[in-house]
């Protein structure tokens, strides 16, 4: 779409009523998608013309997100080949990717007929190994690029964590972990760093991948966040030397696991005030405080709070502006979502590279949605940090 056209829409967004603006914009829409499928297929719409390339095939429904609300489309089919309207293609990676990953999965015979039919309902009218073929090499290289792309300047943050999705491994559908890695510059900005699947539990694992992240550049890492993955510490510490902070959150619901129910509401009461306070030091004191109340009441938890409070509380050594992000995974609980959104469509990947693929794209086209939003941290907090040595893990030779 030109510029013109991108600038009427968002003028049209910004004002007036929202159901005119949607009525105006879908109607704009239609006509944009008119005037490319003309020129896709040679003729208008219903005309017959000696000229004319390729038939019309009907319309699939897509709903389009926008300021104003959602607008259901109606989108022209093609007997050959395919149409994507030119105002979503900033979206299109990753729909090429899902569609790559559902045909793939086709021809590898893991078929079923849902998957057929959400071949159809995507726009597919016949699947052949060569279109797939073409298909993937286009997406692989665009992902396989963004995934192995220099890393520069310091990353003081590191966000880890892992959603998991089913894939076929010998003959075996098998629980196959994604690692997303998110990362914070000097700069301030949020960039995704890595992508991987592999056995989360495993510290050879999170070696060869935070090797791989410092092989292409990741450097001045300080902390880096994350679930209690075995082996994740070990290697942060190896690697990167770097402490690892344990998301508050996910500790928490392992917490709650050793108290009653009925009981629950007033714990979590009481482990809020451990994070509410305003220093490192009255943190701890809070936290041993906690502790000792809850000795009777639940053992094993504040056995559990003995052996967990450095991890945890890993964050307050840092500027306290950076609290709220840094200490939980919390920030790429969207991520995960969207992922896992993806992914529920396909069930069950024919591979792992399959994964890696959708995965990839979808990562790619947040990573472009982040390079033009402001500054996720601010280059003033930054700097208290950026020249500040790092905080050694408790037990832990840097």
């Amino acid at each position: 779409m030109t510029d013109e056209k991108m600038a009427l829409l968002e003028l049209i967004e910004k004002s007036a009523d929202t159901d005119l603006i949607r009525e105006m914009l879908g109607f704009a829409a239609g006509r944009v998608m008119e005037l490319e499928v003309h020129a896709c297929t040679g003729a208008a719409h219903g005309v017959r013309d000696p000229a004319r390339q390729v038939q019309r095939n009907g319309h699939r429904e897509r709903g389009w997100e926008t300021r104003a609300g959602r607008i259901e489309l109606q989108i022209p089919r093609l007997r050959r080949g395919s149409y994507f309207p030119s105002f979503l293609e900033p979206r299109r990676t990753a729909e090429k990717a899902l569609t790559a990953v559902i045909q793939e999965a086709y021809i590898q015979g893991v078929s079923t007929r849902a998957v057929d039919d959400l071949v159809k309902a995507m726009g597919g009218s016949g699947i052949s190994k060569s279109e797939v073929s073409r298909l993937v090499e286009e997406i692989d290289g665009r992902v396989n690029a963004f995934l192995s792309r220099p890393l520069e300047g310091e990353w003081p943050y590191v966000w880890i964590d892992a959603t998991y999705v089913k894939a076929r491994e010998g003959g075996r559908i098998v629980s196959t972990a994604t690692i997303i890695a998110v990362g914070v510059n000097t700069d301030g900005r949020r960039e995704v760093l890595g992508v991987a699947t592999g056995a989360s539990q495993a510290e050879v694992f999170w070696k060869g991948f935070l090797r791989s992240l410092a092989d292409r550049g990741l450097r001045g890492v300080k902390l880096v966040i994350a679930d209690d993955h075995k082996g994740l510490r070990a290697a942060a510490s190896k690697v990167f030397h770097a402490t690892l902070q344990r998301c508050r959150v996910h500790w928490m619901r392992s917490a709650l696991a050793h108290v009653p129910t009925k009981q629950r509401p007033a714990v979590v009461a009481m482990l809020k005030t451990i994070f509410a306070q305003e220093t490192a030091t009255d943190a701890r004191a809070q936290w041993n405080n906690v502790a000792d109340a809850l000795r009777e009441r639940a053992p094993k938890l504040a056995d559990l709070k003995d052996d967990a409070r450095e991890d945890v509380l890993a964050y307050t050594a840092f500027p306290k502006e950076h609290w709220p992000q840094i200490a939980s995974t919390n920030p790429l609980e969207r991520l995960n979502g969207e992922i896992k959104r993806r992914t529920d469509v396909v069930g069950i990947f024919p591979n792992a590279v399959a994964i890696v693929r959708l995965a990839g794209a979808l990562m790619l086209e947040q990573n472009d949605e982040w390079a033009v939003s402001r500054r996720y941290m601010s280059l003033e907090s930054l700097v208290v940090i950026s020249d500040a040595p790092r905080v050694s893990l408790p037990g832990v030779a840097a």
